[in-house]
């Protein structure tokens, strides 16, 4: 446990030591300032605005702003599903791997457009070359790109004082081209060093030790792994994903993709304290993420490390079932944790093997979905609590609440709780639903407690924008398909759309002046109340749910 421990921490230190000059690089990018990288950027960028008919100098409201987001999104959405459907008359296709069906299309459709990365599929034995370039790895920048843009947005929106959030469209080509594909290209060369494939060739036939043949497939892995990670969208080329040796050969890529998934997400939080000049407010929120990050993290990694008790009477110490030897029991909890946190959804180990108490910290943060987060997503639910947090102390002392000057007022606090609410109704209304449908109960392998438990966790996973799979529950069904993609849809585009409305109102209302009544926001004090507001409406919410699942099977267990 000793040596697992000081991986964990070396690991969390080379984050740490992150954040700030990326932080500090992300204010640059959206902050529109002139840097030495406008002369290899810039050109390309404006080309790219030319073709897309934009207006790199046209501000956009909320309302504008919104739109832009929802009609890039489906028109993307309408060319991935396509692309999945016609995928065996196109190129690009050396397997000769056959086209999706309509569900399946659907749901990995919006799976990738979502930031999501749900996968009923298995990657080598499903899609083209085509596919996987097309209608995988390229949403994957968008994707990313666009949780990006939506979350400066909002910032803009706080510190703004007219209703101006900058621009969609030159906001996302900035993430692709100045964050995502530079980054992606240094991480995807290190990948390949380290022995992941990248090659156009299709699948090749080896003979086994034992003389048998076996069909190795091959593919782009290196470049999809680069965005996958950097961008927290999952998924993956193989369908074991991050456990398949092409994934994820080494303990330095293992390493690599774990720093890739906390990155970005943690250094936003740092940007936002930049870019509303109150680095104490940054720190604040950054902290409050940090310290439920570490507790779920020390959850899953001392039950992991203790074991199951009925087995650990029998001699065998630790849960290594379901887990990598090349990684063993500290890199696995440590990856589940990260992989939850940063809604990436990629794994290293089977989540269905966590032990029943291990389990947990995965669902939690799920079901909490503001412990970093995703590409943007994270910080901006992050920032519906403070909304509400800041709300309620203010009912407390009888006082209008106020947020960096501005008055948090009846329409913010309805479209906070809106997209709050919205959160835990797709959870468990599709989870109860499932469950009383004798046709999707067949889906689940494992009856009971644990079976419960996959069910949950699946539509916990899309409604988070997650993606990774408890494992043992057929989703490749239509009522999981649909269900499940509806249930992505509305996790990714409900909350966006609140949260825009609100910058949308705070951006045109006028600062108050701090006064000795004025609730600070920027103080230990607040950070523990924000804690406490985030913990006890999640706990409110899902831990009957919890119950009936994973807390139940853990105390079964003993």
């Amino acid at each position: 446990m000793g040596m697992g421990l000081l991986q964990v921490v070396i690991t969390l230190g080379i984050i740490m030591l992150l954040v700030k000059p990326v932080g500090s690089y992300l204010v640059n990018v959206f902050g529109y300032e002139k840097s030495g990288l406008d002369r290899i950027f810039a050109p390309i960028e404006r080309v790219s605005y030319r073709i897309m008919g934009v207006k790199e100098e046209e501000a956009m409201g909320w309302k504008k702003y919104i739109g832009a987001v929802l009609l890039v999104n489906l028109v993307m959405l309408l060319l991935i599903y396509t692309v999945f459907r016609l995928q065996k008359y196109l190129p690009l296709n050396p397997d000769d791997i056959a086209n999706m069906p309509p569900a399946l299309a659907f749901n990995t459709a919006v799976s990738f457009i979502t930031n999501t990365n749900w996968q009923a599929y298995s990657g080598e034995n499903t899609l083209s070359y085509l596919s996987q370039m097309i209608a995988i790895t390229f949403p994957m920048f968008t994707s990313a790109a666009t949780g990006f843009a939506v979350a400066v947005a909002f910032i803009r929106g706080l510190v703004g004082r007219q209703d101006n959030l900058g621009n969609f469209y030159v906001d996302m080509t900035r993430a692709i081209t100045r964050v995502f594909l530079p980054l992606s290209f240094v991480v995807a060369l290190i990948l390949v060093f380290q022995g992941i494939p990248q090659t156009l060739l299709g699948a090749v036939q080896a003979t086994t030790l034992e003389g048998a043949q076996q069909t190795i497939t091959r593919g782009l892995v290196a470049s999809l792994e680069a965005i996958k990670h950097l961008g927290t969208n999952g998924g993956g080329w193989f369908g074991t994903n991050a456990a398949h040796p092409f994934e994820n050969p080494t303990p330095l890529t293992n390493l690599i993709h774990i720093l890739c998934m906390m990155l970005l997400p943690t250094s936003l939080v740092y940007a936002f304290g930049l870019m509303i000049k109150n680095k104490k407010q940054g720190w604040t929120i950054f902290a409050a993420m940090g310290i439920i990050f570490i507790v779920m993290l020390a959850t899953v990694f001392y039950a992991e490390y203790k074991g199951v008790p009925a087995v650990d009477a029998m001699g065998v110490h630790g849960n290594m079932e379901g887990k990598e030897v090349r990684f063993g029991i500290s890199e696995t909890a440590l990856f589940s944790a990260v992989t939850t946190a940063a809604t990436t959804g990629s794994v290293n180990a089977m989540h269905e093997s966590l032990t029943p108490l291990g389990s947990i910290a995965p669902f939690a943060e799920m079901m909490l979905n503001n412990v970093f987060g995703g590409k943007g997503v994270g910080l901006l639910n992050g920032l519906l609590y403070l909304i509400l947090a800041v709300f309620i102390c203010g009912l407390m002392v009888g006082r209008t609440p106020e947020f960096l000057g501005k008055k948090i007022e009846g329409k913010e606090v309805k479209l906070a709780a809106i997209a709050i609410l919205m959160h835990p109704l797709i959870i468990l209304a599709p989870t109860a639903l499932a469950l009383l449908r004798p046709e999707s109960i067949t889906s689940i392998s494992n009856q009971g407690m644990h079976g419960l438990s996959e069910v949950l966790y699946a539509f916990t996973s899309g409604a988070a924008n997650n993606g990774s799979a408890f494992g043992g529950l057929s989703a490749n069904t239509n009522f999981y398909n649909i269900g499940i993609g509806m249930v992505m849809l509305f996790g990714r585009y409900i909350s966006m759309i609140a949260m825009l409305a609100i910058a949308g109102s705070l951006a045109t209302k006028r600062v108050v002046p701090v006064t000795t009544g004025t609730l600070r926001t920027d103080t230990p004090l607040f950070m523990g109340i924000l804690i406490m507001i985030i913990v006890v409406i999640g706990a409110l919410t899902f831990f009957p749910a919890l119950t009936l699942g994973p807390i139940a099977e853990h105390l079964a267990a003993r």
